[in-house]
C-alpha cells in the first residue's frame, strides 16, 4: 500500500467516524480580492500551516483561506470552537510598494518540551494565493509547508521548520540560488554547488551569477528546500 493511499484510506475513515458519531470538523474560509501595486511585493509575516502561492496573469491577488479544527465536535460544542477559531486572523494591508498579509494565532511550545523549533497549534490553517507573475515575495513562515510556482520576480523566503518547495521557468539563464537548510537537505534541478553541514547535518546550495534575472534566498530551520524547473510538454509534431 503507498503512503499516499494510505493517507487517503485514513482520512476517508475519519471522515466517516466523525459523521457517524454526530461530530464534524469546523471550519472556517474566507476569499478576498485586494488589489496589488505594479512591480510591488507581497510580503507574509508569521504565516504557519500550509502556503501555496501561484503565479497568473491579472493585476491584483486573490487570497484564500481556510482554518480547520484538528478535532471533530458535536453539534453543541462547534459555536465554542468555532469562536477559537476566530481568534485566528489573517489581515492583509497594503504599506507602500508592498501588500503585506499578517497572520496572529495563539500557540505554545510543546510539551514534553523536545527542541527551540517545537510549537504547538489548534488548528490547520492553509492559504491558497494568486499573485501577478512579475511579484517579487518576502515569505517569514513559521511551522509548515510553503509551494512557490510560477513565480518569475525575486524570492525571498525563510521558514522554521517544514517545507519550501518552489517551481521556476527557467528555459535559458538560471536564477541565482541561495539556499540552506540548518537540518536536513536541499534538493535542486539546478546545476550548483552543494555543500553538507556536517556539524548540524545540514545541507547548502549555490548557483548562478548576480546578473541572473532571478534571485532565490531560501532559507530553513529544520526540513527540506526543493527547487524544481518547469517543464512545459512540447507540442507533437504536425501530422503528416
Amino acid at each position: 500500500m503507498s503512503i499516499q493511499f494510505a493517507f487517503l484510506v485514513l482520512a476517508l475513515s475519519s471522515t466517516l467516524l466523525a459523521s457517524d458519531s454526530g461530530k464534524d470538523y469546523v471550519q472556517i474560509s474566507n476569499t478576498q480580492k485586494l488589489e496589488f501595486p505594479s512591480g510591488g511585493t507581497l510580503r507574509l509575516d508569521h504565516s504557519t500551516g500550509e502556503v501555496t502561492i501561484e503565479g497568473w496573469d491579472q493585476p491584483g491577488v486573490e487570497l484564500t483561506t481556510t482554518i480547520q479544527s484538528l478535532d471533530s465536535y458535536l453539534a453543541a460544542d462547534r459555536d465554542k470552537e468555532k469562536k477559537e477559531l476566530e481568534r485566528v486572523k489573517v489581515d492583509a494591508k497594503r504599506s507602500g510598494n508592498e501588500l503585506v498579509i499578517t497572520t496572529t494565532y495563539p500557540h505554545h511550545r510543546a510539551f514534553p518540551y523536545i527542541e527551540p523549533l517545537s510549537v504547538v497549534t489548534n488548528f490547520y490553517l492553509e492559504y491558497r494565493i494568486k499573485v501577478p507573475r512579475t511579484a517579487k515575495l518576502f515569505i517569514q513562515h513559521d511551522d509548515g509547508e510553503v509551494h512557490i510556482d510560477d513565480i518569475t520576480g525575486n524570492v525571498q523566503a525563510k521558514a522554521r521548520q517544514g517545507l519550501i518547495a518552489l517551481r521556476v521557468e527557467a528555459e535559458n539563464v538560471p536564477p541565482m540560488i541561495d539556499a540552506k537548510s540548518y537540518i536536513g537537505t536541499v534538493n535542486s534541478d539546478f546545476n550548483g554547488t552543494e555543500k553538507w553541514q556536517r556539524i548540524h547535518f545540514g545541507h547548502t546550495f549555490t548557483e548562478g551569477a548576480s546578473s541572473a534575472p532571478q534571485k532565490l534566498d531560501l532559507k530553513i530551520g529544520y526540513g527540506d528546500i526543493v527547487i524544481l524547473k518547469a517543464h512545459e510538454p512540447k507540442e507533437p509534431p504536425p501530422a503528416t
